[in-house]
């Protein structure tokens, strides 16, 4: 793999240098914990020599009586590692875990001393070890000092993580899982280090872990949630400016520190459906060619330039939401997709990641449902796979705020799909897409709705055709029956369908639609001026507060992917070569050459397609509502009459 310029190599001989240091860590060290509580049983044990097991002294000196009192613990995490099964000899994922946190605490520190001379910290450390260091300077000399210990502890994690993440896929599955990480120490890189790996020796006892199995789990598990929580403690720090600009590279690990930014291995997801293919999906013209489309558009991104040229030029969707009735095609759809991705990135040797989230996911306990639905967008997310994510029946998953019929885990699943579609650091490289789809759209959340760039109305088999050609392909072969009056799969031709489609939204559907668009067209004419498309989208707002600012984003995206109304070639797909494998710039110009110019009928028929879904899922839920209320007056009217004729004497 070629090494982008902007990257800054750590040198392999500073990270050797650091081995002993690291090593001295893993075989023992004393520790006094300061925020987390002990979580190993009572029983104590001598594991550093001078550290008796009993009770220290409580000091009755005025001021010392409010310190700490507990114990120092002497941590020896590689004994740990090494009595975590009963097998006598080293295993070899035992001696991979040990090598694993040996290399992430080396590089953590040379990290540490990078940003320490590039931040001045280095000057600042000599000048208070020699005794003059200015009291002016004491606040940013400790400021500084929290900087490191923020970057030494992501950069452990980080590293670590990465060097496990093979171990844990060839381990499997595991339900053991690291208790919260508390003991996050911000005084200097090096206790900050030793706050981290005493915890992880106390996770390891308090988990009970007996195979190899559980400890990866273990290990991963607490590194994902201390990048988590270093994360938040840097967001707004200006002193970690220098790292987070820099971005570093370990050669011999393939191992890239682009800020807080996790780096997970580009490892696939073994995929188990039954795939789909685009004439087996019969109907749903629109959310077919899209879904094509978009499969196509994920394979254009850039791993070195970690950016989809899509995603630069406009047309690329991030989010989309597939609505229609029960057994119109949504599944069908998604097999068809993930089936497409799965084949291209096959042939082009791509890690492809396929992940969905399911009710599954919703955990009685506070902050863990919020934890699992971070663990799917961060696992979609990867820059270094082609990501497809998918929320199948979300009206169940994820909560409408207001309504006291949501759980708080559904409430907390909600809160990240809002903060990762369109929150403020959400970035969006072009490498993923993710797929809302629901039966009953009105119920999901109006502000989550909203996030969904793209709307794939999938109704299913529409005409006469179409019941004919999904007679055929689902009767299957083991019958003589002739097809009759009829050319199979012609009705399927997707250009032409998809034509139709699009032009059936000249025109509005939905009937309150219809009336601002008559009465608007009564007033200004035809709409060929943007200040007339303008009069037009105010009146709709007019008509429904909901249609905001998003939406019309929404709508010029739309008109964007319209815009790149082309599907990628096959020979591209079959052939890497000729555009998949070519750089970054090579592939941006060949793409923007296929794109065709904007129409005033492109705009119409979007800003028809998006409104006449809002509208759609606002009767819905307006008649749900409405139905609800008169049940339960209905209710509470039968049961005052009962109530009277029960009171009569």
């Amino acid at each position: 793999m070629t090494v982008s310029n902007d990257l800054m190599e750590l040198k392999e001989e500073k990270i050797l240098e650091k081995y002993p240091l690291a090593e001295a860590m893993l075989e023992g060290f004393d520790h006094t914990p300061r925020i987390a509580a002990k979580r190993e049983p009572d029983r104590v044990l001598e594991r550093s020599p001078g550290i008796g097991s009993r009770r220290r002294f409580r000091s009755t000196t005025p001021g010392l009586v409010t310190r700490t009192t507990a114990r120092p613990e002497g941590v020896q995490l590689a004994n740990r590692v090494l009595e975590s099964d009963d097998d006598a000899l080293t295993t070899p994922l035992q001696a991979s875990v040990l090598r694993a946190l040996r290399r992430a605490l080396s590089v953590a520190q040379v990290t540490s001393d990078q940003f320490a001379e590039q931040s001045g910290l280095s000057d600042l450390k000599r000048s208070n070890l020699a005794g003059t260091l200015d009291a002016s300077r004491n606040k940013n000399f400790q400021d500084l000092l929290s900087a490191s210990a923020l970057i030494s502890l992501h950069v452990f994690a980080n590293m670590t993580d990465f060097l496990l993440a093979g171990l844990a896929t060839d381990a499997g599955e595991t339900e053991v899982q690291s208790g919260e990480v508390e003991e996050i120490l911000l005084d200097n890189d090096q206790l900050a280090l030793h706050g981290a790996l005493w915890e992880l020796d106390q996770e390891i006892a308090a988990a009970g872990v007996s195979t190899d199995h559980d400890l990866i789990g273990v290990v991963t598990s607490f590194c994902e949630q201390l990048m988590e929580k270093v994360t938040l403690r840097a967001e707004g720090s200006v002193h970690l400016k220098p790292f987070t600009d820099a971005n570093y590279r370990v050669e011999a690990d393939d191992f890239e520190i682009t800020g807080f930014t996790p780096a997970a291995r580009a490892r696939s997801t073994t995929l188990t459906m039954a795939f789909k293919k685009p004439e087996e999906v019969v109907g749903n013209h629109i959310a077919k060619y899209q879904a094509m489309k978009l499969s196509k558009m994920l394979m254009a991104y850039d791993f070195e330039r970690k950016l989809n040229p899509f995603a630069e030029l406009g047309g690329f969707i991030f989010t989309f939401m597939g609505d229609g009735k029960p057994g119109t095609g949504k599944t069908t759809l998604i097999q068809m997709m993930a089936g497409m991705i799965n084949d291209y990135c096959s042939n082009a040797g791509y890690a492809f990641r396929y992940q969905n989230l399911s009710t599954e996911s919703i955990d009685s306990y506070q902050g863990k449902s919020a934890q699992n639905a971070k663990a799917f967008i961060r696992t979609v997310t990867d820059p270094n796979v082609i990501g497809f994510g998918t929320i199948d029946d979300i009206d169940q998953l994820a909560g409408k705020r207001g309504d006291r019929q949501s759980s708080a885990g559904q409430l907390e699943i909600t809160a990240v799909l809002m903060e990762s579609f369109a929150g403020a650091n959400t970035v969006v490289r072009g490498n993923c897409t993710f797929g809302m789809f629901s039966n009953y759209p009105e119920n999901v959340d109006d502000a989550l709705r909203q996030r969904a760039g793209a709307r794939f109305l999938v109704d299913g088999p529409q005409t006469r055709e179409d019941y004919i050609d999904i007679l055929h392909l689902l009767m299957g072969k083991n019958h003589s029956i002739p097809v009759g009056d009829h050319e199979l799969f012609e009705a399927q031709a997707i250009k032409k369908a998809v034509a139709a489609s699009y032009e059936q939204h000249s025109r509005p559907k939905e009937d309150a639609l219809i009336k601002v668009f008559d009465r608007i067209h009564a007033q200004i004419g035809d709409m060929d001026t943007i200040a007339k498309l303008g009069t037009y989208l105010k009146a709709i707002q007019e008509a429904d507060e909901r249609f905001t600012g998003r939406a019309i984003k929404n709508i010029t995206d739309a008109v964007k992917v319209r815009a790149m109304d082309f599907e990628l070639p096959d020979e591209w797909m079959e052939e890497p070569d000729l555009f998949l494998f070519k750089n970054y710039d090579t592939k941006k110009s060949m793409i923007a050459e296929l794109a065709k110019p904007i129409t005033i009928e492109m705009v119409i028929q979007e800003i028809n397609r998006y409104a006449d879904s809002e509208f759609r899922y606002a009767d819905k839920s307006d008649e749900v509502a409405i139905e609800n209320a008169v049940r339960e007056m209905q209710r509470m009217e039968e049961a005052k009459r009962r109530y009277v004729e029960a009171s009569r004497p």
